[in-house]
């Protein structure tokens, strides 16, 4: 039976690659999206350069708690991933004190809640089968604060502070957590900015460390990994 990873938001950007470079490892695929459409098109790629990999995929939007459980229930009727990743987030920029009302909720919502709804779905299944890897995919934003950083940079200490959580109440049961703390990554989130590919860091070289770090020894575990562009932050 293959072995299986579980990406959240995993339709374009750094869920896209890192879902790319375990399929080409012969790991089976869970997914969702908002976006069916997406979905359809990852599916028939997989199906085409990967055709031993099963690609299970749903449409659920995370920043809803109901479609974060029914997204788990969903994969839990067909198994337990090996490997999670916490692939979920949106950037909306702006200053604490001047951004719109409800960005700090929503973006709580959809960064931070989803992965901890997600990981407390499969936590008792991981914690009795004594194996398993959570990655966060945070941001440089969580440990660098910035002025148009906002209510996202706020999302993502908190998901940094919430992996480390994990990491300490996981050890005893041989369960891995990672944060992935990635600078500016060449994704649609920079479509449009005049500058050069080089500038930014590639979501392939993100997939490329995650899957380094997924398999070191079982006796040693990346607790967190900065990855910035070559020049700094942008």
């Amino acid at each position: 039976m293959n072995k299986s990873i579980l990406v959240s938001g995993g339709t374009k950007g750094i869920g896209r690659a890192i879902i790319e470079r375990f399929a080409k490892e012969g790991f089976d695929i869970f997914t969702c999206s908002r976006n069916e459409r997406d979905l359809a098109a990852l599916r028939s790629s997989l199906a085409s350069k990967y055709p031993s990999c099963r690609v299970h995929t749903f449409v659920a939007d995370l920043s809803k708690k109901e479609e974060v459980m029914a997204f788990a229930t969903g994969v839990k009727a067909i198994g337990i991933p090996d490997v999670i990743v916490h692939n979920t987030g949106l950037f909306l920029p702006g200053s604490l004190h001047a951004e719109p009302d409800g960005n700090l909720e929503f973006l709580i919502q959809t960064n931070l809640y989803s992965a901890y709804y997600l990981t407390r779905a499969f936590a008792t299944e991981l914690m009795e089968r004594k194996s398993g890897h959570i990655f966060s995919i945070g941001s440089i934003a969580g440990i660098t604060a910035y002025a148009n950083g906002g209510s996202y940079s706020v999302s993502k200490w908190a998901m940094l502070g919430m992996t480390k959580c994990f990491r300490e109440e996981f050890k005893p049961y041989q369960i891995k957590v990672t944060s992935i703390l990635p600078g500016a990554t060449l994704t649609d989130a920079w479509a449009g900015v005049d500058l050069p590919a080089t500038r930014f860091v590639n979501a392939e070289d993100v997939a490329d460390s995650v899957w380094g770090a997924y398999n070191l020894s079982p006796g040693a575990v990346v607790e967190e990994l900065i990855i910035r562009p070559q020049l700094g932050d942008i």
